[in-house]
């Protein structure tokens, strides 16, 4: 909770499937348990990658401070921590459906894979986005009991989105990933990296326009969609510059994406004068 952008960022997506699979406000149990699920799921995340990184992360100008790297979280202390913050959001999807309870064992499975792929690919970034966007098909099986095919393209574009929003964190680190031999998008690409992040950009908002018209959404989510556009190019602009320090702004800039994208579905859906009235 100490650096809550990854929290953002898993969240915004597992919301947007959520408001799309009720068409308006989902259900209270169903928010509560999506909700404390990405927390638990993301400081999971941040356990085990720290785990797989912890030989790696004293060499890094920006992570040389994380609690293996000096020392003060010892190797086992980590999996311990990694084991009941999954155990936790596991027991929370017990509490919706077997279809929900199935997915969840996949995306705990992408999650844990996510930090060793480094070591194995050079593009670490794509298992990051399916590990990171599988919120997307367990939302909709929570709600309908059911993956329909916007759930898919929905879980497509959630991919592709932090395919392209990791590579500018990438950017930021590759001066120091390229000695140490950590793969990315951002190592191997070269000064193709800001061509590669405005193609996944591309395919991240025609995903969503798809999803739109395939929903039968309204004009809310199309503009913004719109407004989302701009702030990837401006972001874009940012880390074009290739410092360091811009291209992780840019990284962490992506969370007002996705909130723009939840404010359109919730307006869209009119669900927010529906919680209104309610109350």
């Amino acid at each position: 909770m100490d650096r809550p952008i990854g929290v953002y960022l898993l969240l915004w997506p597992t919301l947007c499937a959520l408001w799309f699979a009720a068409d308006g406000l989902p259900s209270i149990g169903n928010l509560v348990i999506f909700t404390l699920g990405t927390v638990f799921t993301r400081a999971a995340g941040c356990a085990i990658n720290d785990y797989a990184d912890r030989d790696i992360d004293g060499h890094v100008a920006r992570t040389r401070q994380r609690p293996l790297a000096t020392g003060a979280v010892t190797p086992g202390e980590a999996l311990a921590t990694t084991a009941v913050l999954m155990l936790l959001a596991f027991l929370l999807v017990l509490f919706t459906n077997p279809l929900t309870i199935a997915l969840s064992l996949v995306a705990a499975a992408l999650a844990v894979a996510y930090p060793f792929s480094k070591r194995v690919t050079d593009f670490p970034q794509v298992v990051l986005g399916a590990a990171f966007g599988f919120g997307v098909p367990m939302a909709f099986a929570a709600e309908t009991h059911s993956v329909p095919a916007v759930a898919w393209v929905l879980y497509a574009a959630a991919i592709t989105w932090p395919v392209a929003y990791d590579t500018f964190y990438a950017m930021a680190d590759r001066e120091d990933d390229i000695p140490l031999g950590v793969r990315s998008t951002a190592v191997r690409l070269g000064h193709h990296d800001l061509t590669f992040v405005a193609l996944m950009y591309a395919l991240t908002f025609a995903l969503l326009i798809v999803a739109g018209v395939i929903s039968d959404r309204g004009p809310w989510w199309f503009a913004a969609i719109v407004i989302a556009i701009v702030l990837a190019v401006i972001e874009w602009r940012r880390a074009s510059s290739r410092k360091a320090d811009d291209c992780f702004a840019a990284f962490v800039s992506n969370h007002k994406i996705g909130a723009v994208l939840f404010l359109g579905i919730v307006i869209d859906t009119g669900s927010w004068t529906a919680a209104v009235a309610g109350s």
